[in-house]
């Protein structure tokens, strides 16, 4: 799907380099949303980032949907604290931490980035939230290997 999808994109983007003129918004949204999933892949398999070139994008679509692959890292961090895969879990929040740190060091004016600030700010937020989770998720965890090891005795 992705690949019909990088197909779409780019035909649609030759369409619409014939009309400098018009603003398509509708299209910028496709380009964060395809470039996206494909961050999100990579992050979430441990792969090296493909770049704004190898996914036909411009930097500003592929920067915010950089940003919100925070929230899918997320979502997958929650499903690994159920499993009680902690060691994926900290490498996915130490994949957030990389994301938001490199966001923020990009101080351009939002004008320039089409709101790339919210999103690195959501994005923190996102992180510093599995941050929480995953440290009551090791505490509790920590607290049940003691327990085990020493059983309260009637």
């Amino acid at each position: 799907m992705l690949a019909e999808a990088g197909t779409l994109l780019a035909e649609s983007a030759s369409a619409m380099s014939r009309h400098p003129d018009i603003n398509i918004g509708i299209l910028h949204d496709a380009a964060k949303e395809y470039a996206e999933a494909h961050l999100y892949m990579a992050l979430a398999r441990g792969s090296e980032l493909p770049t704004p070139g190898e996914l036909g994008t411009t930097m500003v679509p592929y920067l915010k949907g950089l940003g919100e692959a925070v929230g899918e890292l997320r979502r997958r961090l929650l499903d690994q604290l159920r499993s009680d895969d902690f060691r994926e879990a900290e490498r996915l929040l130490a994949a957030m931490d990389a994301v938001v740190d490199m966001l923020a060091a990009l101080d351009y004016p939002d004008g320039m980035t089409g709101g790339l600030r919210r999103t690195t700010d959501v994005a923190r937020s996102l992180t510093e939230r599995s941050r929480a989770d995953l440290t009551s998720a090791l505490v509790a965890e920590r607290l049940r290997r003691d327990i085990a090891r020493h059983p309260i005795s009637r």
